[in-house]
């Protein structure tokens, strides 16, 4: 079937991140024509280093990738619907036992060649600095605002305008990286937590005695004063690891430094606490810090990190540090199938929706993108299966409790809940989540198939 597109219109995606990206390409497939703006570099950011498309600024895992987890279904419902993203992450990923971890400078690389390519988009470098808005009495553009947390100060505003709302924040962290050669391996192993995917990780282990020493220089460091906000709203999944310590002297133990898993193969016992370095690179000659996000000031990072066995003579390539991420209150705002109430021709995806997560961001990418082509098309919108993961992200954003909207990883306790008679049925929960995922792909399937035959260059 040939569907019959304006192909006078163009369909107008703001941010060349992972969700203007994924929004951009899947509309594009689709047969129209696509306007990206990324406004690197003309306009840098406080956390990007390149004007690469889709770079990402944290860390390099896209979470687990192990078949019956709820990120593991997000991963395969998107490569089962054409992710582009996903197939790139495919193509960069380096070791990192269960997760899905990728070369950064790799992935954004070839994500923005790809994007590059593509006759049906053009990329345009510049701030957009309002919401584009229709001439006299034509219609507003169809538009997919997808900036993500770091949203421009001068498109907030505009943003704010249209919601009616104050701002709403919090802020989110980047955990520093070493030199792999920097490390000292007579100290630290390689080994994945439980054996789990060979050994991906370079992992430090403590004693007591050295526990305490860090704790104790953690809690006291000097942090980098946060300005422009009187109260900080901290994502609860990212949490600087300074303020997890100051939750409790354990709290570490059992948090980013728990020794489960890790047998020192020294002693051949777990250690009473142990930190954990992820693969960089392709080139495996840097590894990030798992878990240890913070906004210390640079030199009390390298003093307190260095106290830790095996990071005595560490060479930092990046310390971590702290950035503002913009939301908006969505469940306000959006429709399921994240178009705006009140213009059925404006789109929201990525974080700035309340979607926390690399994955999670190019999954309403990738829901955006093709809704906007069926409005162009005069069709009707889609959502997706309640029982799936992208279904679950879309409803949580545009109908959970607006009180007090917080940002959202996917978890099970998101995804529609089976009736009582199967959970009766399958009470342990591994066993559950697998019949959950084995489920939501069935529907997937066909929701993908119902969408079909997609349309041809017109």
């Amino acid at each position: 079937m040939i569907y019959n597109l304006r192909m006078s219109e163009t369909i107008n995606v703001i941010g060349g991140g992972l969700a203007g990206v994924e929004a951009a390409w899947q509309a594009a497939e689709l047969g129209a024509k696509v306007r990206l703006f990324e406004m690197r570099p003309v306009q840098q950011t406080p956390a990007h280093r390149t004007d690469q498309l889709a770079e990402i600024v944290c860390s390099n895992s896209l979470k687990t990738d192990e078949p019956g987890s709820a990120p593991y279904l997000l991963k395969e419902e998107l490569r089962r619907g054409g992710s582009m993203v996903l197939r790139a992450a495919e193509a960069t990923k380096v070791p990192a036992g269960a997760a899905l971890s990728v070369d950064r400078g790799k992935f954004s690389g070839l994500i923005t060649e790809w994007v590059e390519a593509h006759p049906n988009i053009e990329i345009v470098r510049e701030e957009v600095k309002e919401i584009p808005k229709g001439e006299q009495d034509a219609p507003h553009p169809i538009t997919i605002i997808a900036t993500g947390p770091l949203t421009s100060e001068a498109l907030t505003a505009e943003i704010m305008k249209f919601t009616g709302d104050d701002q709403l924040y919090f802020y989110d962290a980047i955990a520093p990286i070493v030199a792999a050669d920097s490390i000292d391996m007579t100290i630290a192993f390689k080994a994945a937590r439980y054996g789990k995917g060979g050994d991906d990780y370079i992992n430090c282990p403590m004693t007591p005695d050295e526990y305490d020493v860090f704790y104790d220089a953690l809690i006291h460091a000097k942090s980098v004063p946060l300005k422009r906000f009187e109260e900080t709203h901290w994502f609860e999944s990212c949490l600087p690891i300074e303020e997890i310590a100051r939750r409790g002297v354990d709290t570490l133990r059992f948090g980013p430094m728990k020794p489960k898993g890790l047998p020192d193969p020294r002693t051949g016992e777990e250690p009473y606490a142990c930190v954990q370095l992820r693969q960089e690179n392709l080139m495996a000659d840097a590894y990030g810090f798992v878990g240890f996000q913070n906004h210390l000031r640079y030199g009390e990072q390298e003093r307190v990190l260095k106290l830790i066995p095996g990071m005595e003579n560490a060479e930092f390539l990046q310390f971590g540090q702290i950035h503002r991420n913009t939301f908006i209150n969505s469940p306000k705002i959006l429709n399921e199938s994240l178009e705006t109430r009140t213009n059925a021709r404006l789109f929201f995806a990525g974080q700035i929706t309340g979607v926390e997560g690399y994955v999670e961001s190019v999954a309403t990418g990738w829901l955006a993108g093709i809704n906007a082509v069926r409005v162009l098309r005069d069709q009707p919108m889609i959502t997706a299966p309640q029982t799936s993961a992208i279904g679950a992200l879309c409803r949580y954003v545009s109908n959970v409790e607006t009180k007090n909207f917080q940002p959202v990883n996917i978890t099970f306790g998101l995804i529609q809940e089976l009736p009582p008679e199967l959970r009766k049925k399958y009470r342990n929960k591994r066993e559950r989540h697998i019949f959950q995922v084995e489920r939501a792909l069935r529907h997937w399937d066909e929701f993908i198939a119902a969408m079909s035959p997609k349309a041809t260059a017109v």
